[in-house]
């Protein structure tokens, strides 16, 4: 099967992360100073990715005319439980046996007392700039290896589909087909090419999730860098994504397509909306001032906050606070963009330890908005500790 190829504002000071509390695998919580039974809030992880230790040769299958395709080398270094991601004969990434072991995914977990994770793929599996046929077939696969890795999970994991989405009908057919299967909804990247989210074709395929009911989750990827300024220090991630999400969010806002979008579309931006909270201000103060940077927009950029939510992945107590001040905090969920070295690393820490959020804030933020927006079921013992 193809589970059996995977196998094998801002003003507080830094996060210090600290011990959650412990966590069974039946589930039930305890407090780390008393043997006595202590129930929180049910936690969801809602920005996870996931890596098989292998697939098919797309190589062989459909040449490299397009490009080289993305493909694992195992046991780096003899290590079996460390691979190389690769894009050709290029070293793309390293990567640990939490992308496809559910065993370990589940023992960190526990450790961290996250009580559901969603997957969604790395988005070097888009394929975006391939012909449509060929990403079609790619997404087909993963999306139902994700659903299988899911069902090792103890009803623990759920996921999100991948899409072509260089190719409209398609992407609409195959989301179609992910969300009822079992997909709790769609990651996409945030640009096709030169195509940002203002493009016909994006609001076409927003347009048909939100016909559909499907939760939408947009992710950063393909980042833009003028003359390879950003190839240094890894600045194509720290700079360049949360850069990228902010043009995404803009662009929907002043080239119109949230106006044109039905507001019952469930849309999340990863990384916690990217530099544009923080930018906010500067975007609201243009669209005052000048007529030329309205866009098209039907009100100003403030205006447009309530028609999408943001990962909670800042990563810092004063970034944390800037999100909630400017988002709400019922607009925030947990988002760890595990297991990647850039995700946060004891999850879940940052929102626990924020004494700026109330005891409802932060149970909303760990959980309670996640499970809202994917229809994620709550066990009955959490929905009597919330």
């Amino acid at each position: 099967t193809a589970a059996g190829l995977a196998r094998g504002h801002c003003g507080q000071a830094r996060v210090t992360a600290v011990p959650p509390p412990c966590h069974s695998r039946a589930g039930a919580r305890f407090s780390t100073a008393s043997a006595a039974p202590s129930p929180v809030p049910f936690v969801v992880d809602m920005h996870t990715h996931f890596l098989p230790i292998a697939w098919p040769d797309y190589s062989s299958k459909y040449g490299d005319a397009a490009g080289p395709w993305p493909w694992m080398r195992p046991n780096e270094g003899g290590d079996p439980g460390r691979a190389m991601l690769m894009l050709g004969e290029e070293e793309f990434r390293p990567v640990h046996h939490a992308c496809w072991d559910i065993a370990k995914r589940l023992e960190d977990m526990d450790r961290d007392a996250i009580d559901h994770q969603i997957l969604s793929s790395t988005p070097i599996l888009f394929q975006w700039h391939r012909p449509a046929e060929e990403s079609a077939d790619v997404a087909r696969y993963f999306n139902d290896l994700a659903l299988e890795l899911c069902e090792e999970g103890d009803g623990r994991l759920s996921t999100l589909c991948q899409v072509p989405l260089q190719d409209v009908d398609t992407a609409c057919a195959e989301v179609s087909r992910a969300f009822r299967s079992g997909h709790k909804g769609v990651q996409i990247g945030n640009h096709h090419g030169p195509q940002d989210m203002d493009s016909e074709n994006m609001v076409a395929f927003l347009a048909h999730c939100a016909e559909e009911g499907i939760p939408v989750m947009i992710h950063p990827w393909d980042m833009l860098n003028p003359e390879g300024r950003l190839d240094k220090y890894m600045m194509q991630w720290t700079v360049g994504m949360p850069a990228e999400t902010q043009l995404s969010i803009v662009s929907m806002i002043l080239g119109g397509t949230f106006d044109k979008l039905d507001p019952k579309l469930d849309l999340v931006f990863a990384h916690g909306g990217g530099s544009f909270p923080y930018l906010l201000g500067r975007l609201e103060n243009a669209y005052i001032y000048r007529d030329i940077a309205r866009g098209v927009a039907k009100k100003p950029p403030s205006g447009y906050l309530e028609r999408f939510h943001t990962d909670s992945a800042v990563f810092d107590h004063r970034s944390l606070r800037c999100l909630v001040d400017v988002m709400g905090h019922e607009r925030v969920m947990l988002g760890s963009d595990y297991p990647f070295p850039l995700g946060e690393q004891r999850i879940g820490s940052l929102i626990r330890t924020a004494d700026f959020l109330t005891d409802e804030q932060k149970a909303d933020m760990l959980g309670r908005n996640a499970a809202n927006f994917f229809r994620i079921p709550i066990p009955d013992a959490a929905k009597l500790s919330a």
